[in-house]
């Protein structure tokens, strides 16, 4: 089972993927944290990636997507499916994942949208921010984050409805409310 979630910053995407994946025994693709983990190791991607996210620019399709087939190698045989978390981000990079799941005889099940209003994100990144302390949570990265996200992933939502994969989901609600429509909407697990 493939499934995409998508949203902007602070939709609660992640905390949404730890709950189903806990719950459904898949593997959670979260393109930040796997992009962190690089920075954390001071890798020559590491520090590429770094500078990248900190002028609030996505890191480019080339890196995620053989990062993506990599994931997908290792983790799918292990696991009841994979959930993409901030993957993909575009129509390009969304163009590279239909290849590589194509190479691994794969497609994607469901693409959930966590939909939230404009003022909710930044209130969500500056609570974040504070208490995270994430350099990519500052407000100029993170309008620059949000600017990004409408320009190049909201094309991803008309994509994936003409494709009857799309599910929205109200982000604005509490946590277990968002959980419980994320589960109903996916039937085959």
């Amino acid at each position: 089972m493939i499934v995409v979630l998508i949203g902007p910053p602070g939709a609660g995407k992640g905390t949404q993927a730890n709950i189903f994946c806990k719950s459904k025994e898949l593997f959670h693709f979260s393109t930040g944290d796997i992009l962190r983990d690089e920075i954390k190791k001071k890798s020559e991607i590491g520090q590429k990636i770094e500078n990248i996210i900190n002028a609030g620019k996505l890191v480019g399709d080339e890196i995620i997507i053989d990062i993506v087939e990599k994931i997908l190698s290792e983790e799918l045989s292990r696991n009841n499916g994979i959930l993409f978390d901030g993957f993909p981000r575009n129509i390009d990079q969304a163009r590279g994942f239909d290849e590589v799941l194509k190479k691994k005889k794969q497609k994607i099940d469901y693409v959930i949208h966590i939909s939230i209003d404009k003022e909710e994100v930044i209130k969500r990144i500056q609570k974040r921010q504070s208490e995270e302390n994430r350099v990519d949570d500052g407000i100029d990265v993170l309008k620059s984050r949000i600017d990004v996200y409408l320009k190049e992933t909201t094309p991803l939502i008309d994509l994936y409805k003409k494709q009857n994969l799309l599910k929205t989901l109200n982000g604005m609600q509490s946590i277990e409310n968002v959980s419980n429509d994320m589960s109903k909407s996916i039937d085959k697990i």
